[in-house]
């Protein structure tokens, strides 16, 4: 083995070696391995019963569903993050791909008698075709004006689906196809694990690429972008693919396990356009890292709002009767609280704990700068983008 092949080993086992990553790192790791054991540790003794307590649900087994349903919906997170929080193209009608993916990975198993490993295979593909037909205008259009042709599509597509409810099943969806692991709650909560730290893993290794560095770019300034010779609608149409592709395989995977079916109100709703926007934001819009632990906070915080019963005096209401109200109330709080994302101010937070200053800690998860050091936080260059567009629309009379 050549000494130039030996040092790449060092580094690469240097960069694996745990004991030398940084804080947010290990404790990304310790998450990690919660999650990998959970199913191991509800058969302890002590350790199973807080286990049990901390699950979104009344009991563990049903706790697994909900978590699995949590990392599939964080997958479709992590997807819009990648289109929209590093180009900063917003895309309001994200629910298109997990539509795509999951109603046509339903029909081509039910309908073509397909397995489900393959019919998930032509709902990706299929995903990753919307990718480039919602990407293509980007060679034209941009900012808000993108922003309101992913907003429609999803709308032309629910109609479709309610015109020709003898094809797609209406609002009623198309039943429960064939599941890919069975019944199980262990094996279900594997698969949706499994496929997360898929996802994740190459996002996480895309971002930090040469290409992940020029969508930031795009996000930063387009124009300098474009002066440097590199073709911004390329990337941005790759970057739809990319997105609609791993949005299409949430939604595909989903409705072939116990907790998702291809109904409209699971796959496109309004509602699910909002809260993939949110979780990606709260999380830590431009990081794969905030856009993944914002989706499992959205998904899984109604789960526990549900178990509490407790009335609130004066109104009359469960904790469990207002757990949507409850949520709202509770995000916006958060949105105020941590406008740059949790992960940022976790960050943040580390390193002035830490004494640190600058360096790889004090960096943002995706190798951004964090906005306390002087940097501006993707949300702002987005909403000063988006700003300069809605200025040329309405004030360039003035000119």
């Amino acid at each position: 083995m050549s000494d130039k092949s030996t040092s790449r080993l060092r580094l690469l086992f240097g960069t694996l070696n745990p004991l030398g990553m940084p804080l947010r790192q290990k404790i990304g790791l310790l998450g990690l391995a919660f999650l990998i054991a959970i199913p191991l540790l509800v058969s302890l003794p002590v350790v199973g019963q807080f286990v049990v307590l901390i699950m979104p649900a009344s009991s563990w087994e049903l706790g697994l569903y909900n978590v699995a349903a949590a990392l599939f919906f964080a997958m479709f997170a992590m997807s819009w993050d990648a289109v929209s929080g590093y180009t900063g193209e917003i895309s309001f009608g994200h629910g298109l791909f997990f539509a795509v993916g999951g109603y046509t990975s339903a029909m081509l198993n039910m309908g073509h008698g397909l397995s489900p490993w393959v019919s998930i295979l032509g709902g990706v593909l299929l995903a990753a075709v919307a990718g480039v037909l919602i990407g293509v205008p980007a060679l034209r259009i941009e900012g808000p004006y993108l922003s309101l042709v992913t907003l429609v599509a999803p709308l032309i597509l629910l109609q479709l689906f309610i015109y020709m409810s003898d094809i797609f099943g209406g609002e009623q969806g198309l039943g429960n196809p064939d599941n890919l692991v069975g019944l199980g709650f262990v094996s279900n909560y594997f698969l949706a694990l499994g496929l997360f730290l898929a996802v994740f893993v190459l996002l996480w290794a895309l971002t930090r690429s040469n290409t992940g560095a020029i969508l930031t770019a795009i996000r930063e300034d387009e124009d300098a972008v474009s002066a440097a010779g590199l073709s911004t609608a390329k990337f941005k149409i790759f970057a739809f693919v990319l997105s609609g592709a791993i949005g299409g395989l949430a939604g595909a995977a989903y409705v072939h396990t116990p907790v998702g079916s291809p109904t409209p109100s699971e796959l496109m709703s309004v509602i699910i356009n909002v809260e993939v926007i949110i979780a990606a934001v709260l999380g830590g819009m431009g990081t794969i890292v905030g856009a993944a632990l914002g989706g499992l906070f959205v998904a899984m915080v109604p789960d526990y709002l549900n178990l509490i019963e407790f009335t609130v005096p004066v109104i009359g209401k469960s904790i469990s009767e207002m757990s949507f109200f409850l949520f709202a109330i509770v995000t916006l709080v958060l949105l105020n609280i941590f406008p740059g994302g949790v992960l940022r101010w976790g960050i943040a937070l580390g390193r002035r704990a830490t004494g640190r200053t600058g360096g790889e800690e004090g960096m943002a998860a995706d190798g951004g700068q964090s906005p306390d050091e002087g940097g501006t936080d993707p949300v702002e260059q987005t909403i000063e983008r988006y700003q300069e567009y809605y200025d040329n629309m309405f004030g360039g009379d003035d000119e």
